[in-house]
């Protein structure tokens, strides 16, 4: 089945992963370090959410009329991701570390990971968010602070994984399993994308090149409005 969008190669869905034991305790937990950890994982609230997700996930494969072997699960190396996409794919009947489930490859898993918003916000209370967002809105290209990623930098690193799924795979049904702002920030630059190549601005670029032409402040500031609630599934392209 081939993609709708007429530059996109594959349909995308995201997920968030459900809810947390650091949503439960109410920490940030943005670094590779501390999110591989198993005491990380999903909370037992989280499960369910993830079940119901696999669930959902199923009908819209069935509505758009995708076989299973044409499924793709992409998801953070988080110990909260990588949970929440091994109880999808039980859902779906699809062997976790199978192909369809890309523990195989690397570099996407890893340009799929939280946004690490910098050494003083790790491991402290959820309460800080809001300053990160606030920053976000005068100036996407700006890191919260010295180590952290900014907006910008996502971008650079969600493109390339995008890419990569792009060039290895084509009429599949991909689902990115992955945390609240990168996902915010994923549906920001493909809305944009889209949009700028129905508008004929964009018709013979590359992916990276439609994102590189959208990655401007205007549109990347206000990628909050794409927020997803932990364990949300949603149809981006």
């Amino acid at each position: 089945m081939e993609s709708s969008n007429c530059f996109l190669r594959n349909r995308y869905w995201v997920l968030r992963h459900g809810k947390s034991i650091p949503n439960e305790l109410g920490l940030i937990v943005s670094s590779m370090e501390n999110g591989i950890l198993e005491q990380y994982k999903l909370a037992v609230a989280g499960v369910e959410q993830a079940r119901l997700a696999g669930d959902s996930f199923r009908k819209e494969l069935i509505d758009n009329k995708f076989q299973a072997e044409n499924v793709r699960i992409c998801y953070s190396p988080f110990s909260r991701t990588r949970h929440t996409a091994q109880v999808v794919a039980s859902q779906l009947d699809i062997p976790f570390e199978g192909t369809q489930c890309m523990v195989w490859y690397g570099e996407v898993i890893n340009d799929l990971r939280e946004r690490f918003f910098g050494p003083s916000y790790e491991l402290m209370s959820h309460d800080k968010y809001p300053e990160i967002w606030d920053l976000d809105e005068k100036d996407p290209f700006k890191q919260a602070e010295e180590g952290g990623e900014s907006v910008a930098d996502v971008v650079s690193r969600l493109t390339n994984a995008i890419t990569s799924i792009e060039s290895e795979f084509q009429g599949c049904a991909v689902l990115i399993v992955s945390h609240g702002d990168p996902l915010q920030i994923l549906q920001t630059i493909l809305s944009a994308a889209i949009k700028g190549y129905a508008a004929g601005s964009c018709k013979n670029q590359s992916f990276a090149s439609k994102v590189e032409a959208i990655t401007v402040p205007s549109i990347l500031s206000h990628h909050r409005k794409f927020a997803l609630l932990t364990g949300e599934l949603r149809a981006v392209v």
